[in-house]
C-alpha cells in the first residue's frame, strides 16, 4: 500500500518549532471555474477575458482565496494534519496568480502555547521565481491524538460550460408552436413531456391513439388534456397510420413517437402514399450535449439503418449536415464530419474504412456539400486533439468533430448510449430525410431530453417552411 494513500497527522506533542510542510499546484482555467462554481464568486476579473484585459492585471487572474484554500489543505491534511481545527487566519495578497502559474505553499510551526494545544503557523505561497504571492499566519487547535486514515477518493468533476438545453429551448421562443401528431401517447411520462412542451410554447399536440388509454395516462400524470385534440385509433399500428395521414395532408407539421415501437411508426411513414418521403434515405440523428465536449455533437445513425451501404451513408451525411446547419443558423458555416471506424488507415478487409475514404472523395467532388469530411477516424481521434496528435494525424476534423458518422447501427447506438448513461450526456433524437421532422424518443429518455428533441423539430420544421438550409 502506497504511503500517499494515507493521511497521518502530527500531534501537538510531536510538533517542533520550525517544522515545515507544503505542496505545489499549477492554476488552470478549470480550477478558476470550479472555484467560481463552489464559491459563487463570479467576479469578471476571473472569468471574463475581455473585461480582465482592461484591468490593472491585464488578463484573467485566479481568485485570491484559491492559494488560501491550498494553505488550508496543507494544514488539514499534512501539518498538523487530520484533526486540526482552524481558529484564525490572516492573509496578505502581494501578487496575483495567473493561469499556468505554479504555486508553492509552505506552512511552518512558529509558536506553541504552553497551556493549550494551540499552534501559530507561518504561511507562504510563492511562484517559481520565488516571488511572494500570499503571506500570513494561521492559528490552529492541533490534534492531541494520533490519526492515520485512508485518503478519501474524490469524485471526478466534469464541466458543463453551457446550458445547451436552455439555449435550444430559448431559440424557439420567437417561433409558432409546432402542430404535432403524438402517436399512441398512453404512458404518463410521455403525457408529462407533452404538457411541459406546451408550457414552453413548443408544440400544439394532436393526440392520436386509444382515447380511453390516453385519458387514463393523463389522469395518472395529473395533466389536463381537455384543450388538446384527440383522434381515436384502436391500437398503435392504426395510430401510426392515422398520424402519417395527418402529416401527409398538412394537418400537422411533425410526428412524435409515443409508446409504440419505432418500426411501427417508421413503417407507416415509409409506406405512406401521401408523399412524406423525399429523394433521400430516412436516417436518425442524436444531438448530444456532452458535459466535457466543447460543443454539441451529432451522432448518426443509431436507430434506423442497420448496416448502411455507401449510398445510404452519403444520405446519412447529407441529413446530418443539413441538421447541423439549421442549428448553426449560418449558411456559410461548414460542419466537421468524422466518418468513424476502428482504425485511421484504409484497409481492404474493413468495409467501414473503404466507405469512409469514398465519402471523403464524394465531398471533394461536390457529391456531398457544405461540410468538411474526414475518415476513417477512430472515435478517440475524432474528438480528442491530443489523441490525433499522438497518432500523427493531420486533419481539419480530428479532435474537433461536429458530426460522427457511425459505421453501423450497433456502433452508433452504443456510442450514444454510453455517452448518455456513463457520460451524463443529453441526447435529443430526430428522424431526418422525410418531409416532416419525426421526434423519436426512447422510453428511457428523461424530460429534458424529450424537450430538446421537440425543440429541434421546431427548428427543422421552420427551416423547411422558410426554405432555409435544407
Amino acid at each position: 500500500m502506497s504511503k500517499d494513500e494515507y493521511l497521518e497527522n502530527h500531534t501537538f506533542d510531536e510538533l517542533k518549532v520550525g517544522q515545515q510542510a507544503g505542496l505545489s499546484r499549477t492554476l488552470s482555467k478549470e480550477d478558476i471555474d470550479l472555484f467560481a462554481v463552489m464559491s459563487g464568486d463570479v467576479n469578471p476579473a476571473h472569468l471574463d477575458e475581455v473585461y480582465a484585459n482592461n484591468t490593472i492585471f491585464q488578463g484573467i487572474i485566479g481568485h485570491g482565496m484559491w492559494p488560501g484554500a491550498l494553505i488550508s489543505t496543507v494544514l488539514g491534511t499534512v501539518l498538523p494534519g487530520p484533526g486540526t481545527i482552524y481558529l484564525s487566519q490572516s492573509l496578505r495578497f502581494e501578487k496575483p496568480v495567473r493561469i499556468g502559474d505554479t504555486v508553492h505553499v509552505s506552512v511552518t510551526v512558529r509558536e506553541k502555547r504552553d497551556d493549550k494545544p494551540i499552534v501559530t503557523m507561518d504561511c507562504e505561497c510563492r511562484n517559481d521565481l520565488g516571488e511572494m504571492l500570499v503571506s500570513g499566519k494561521a492559528v490552529v487547535l492541533a490534534p492531541t491524538e494520533k490519526v492515520r486514515k485512508r485518503r478519501a477518493e474524490l469524485p471526478e468533476v466534469h464541466f458543463r460550460y453551457h446550458d445547451r438545453y436552455r439555449e435550444l429551448i430559448d431559440s424557439c421562443a420567437s417561433l409558432d408552436p409546432l402542430r404535432t401528431a403524438v402517436v399512441h401517447p398512453v404512458q404518463a411520462h410521455g403525457i408529462k413531456a407533452i404538457a411541459q412542451a406546451m408550457e414552453e410554447n413548443l408544440i400544439s399536440p394532436v393526440l392520436v391513439g386509444p382515447k380511453a388509454r390516453i385519458r387514463a395516462a393523463a389522469e395518472e400524470a395529473g395533466v389536463d388534456i381537455s384543450g388538446c385534440e384527440l383522434i381515436d385509433a384502436e391500437h398503435s399500428h392504426a395510430a401510426a397510420e392515422e398520424a402519417v395521414r395527418l402529416a401527409a395532408s398538412g394537418r400537422v407539421q411533425a410526428l412524435m413517437k409515443g409508446a409504440l415501437h419505432t418500426d411501427e411508426l417508421l413503417s407507416a411513414l415509409v409506406a405512406s402514399a401521401g408523399g412524406l418521403r423525399t429523394e433521400r434515405r430516412i436516417s436518425h440523428a442524436y444531438v448530444m450535449d456532452v458535459p466535457n465536449y466543447h460543443k454539441p455533437l451529432i451522432i448518426t445513425d443509431a436507430a434506423i439503418n442497420i448496416a448502411p451501404t455507401l449510398d445510404i451513408k452519403a444520405d446519412i451525411c447529407r441529413n446530418a449536415i443539413g441538421l447541423w446547419r439549421i442549428m448553426a443558423g449560418n449558411e456559410g458555416m461548414r460542419p466537421r464530419v468524422a466518418v468513424l471506424s476502428a482504425v485511421e488507415t484504409v484497409n481492404a478487409r474493413m468495409q467501414s474504412t473503404l466507405d469512409a475514404a469514398a465519402l471523403c472523395k464524394m465531398a471533394d467532388r461536390g457529391q456531398i456539400e457544405h461540410a468538411v469530411i474526414d475518415g476513417p477516424l477512430g472515435l478517440d481521434a475524432a474528438i480528442s486533439r491530443q489523441s490525433a496528435d499522438n497518432k500523427g494525424i493531420t486533419s481539419e476534423v480530428a479532435g474537433d468533430a461536429d458530426i460522427l458518422i457511425a459505421p453501423d447501427i450497433e456502433a452508433g447506438n452504443m456510442i450514444a448510449k454510453q455517452l448518455t448513461f456513463l457520460g451524463n450526456s443529453d441526447a435529443a433524437g430526430l428522424v431526418l430525410g422525410a418531409r416532416v421532422p419525426v421526434i423519436l424518443t426512447s422510453r428511457s429518455d428523461n424530460l429534458r431530453t424529450r424537450l430538446m428533441s421537440i425543440a429541434l423539430a421546431v427548428q427543422v420544421a421552420e427551416a423547411r417552411k422558410t426554405g432555409a438550409l435544407v
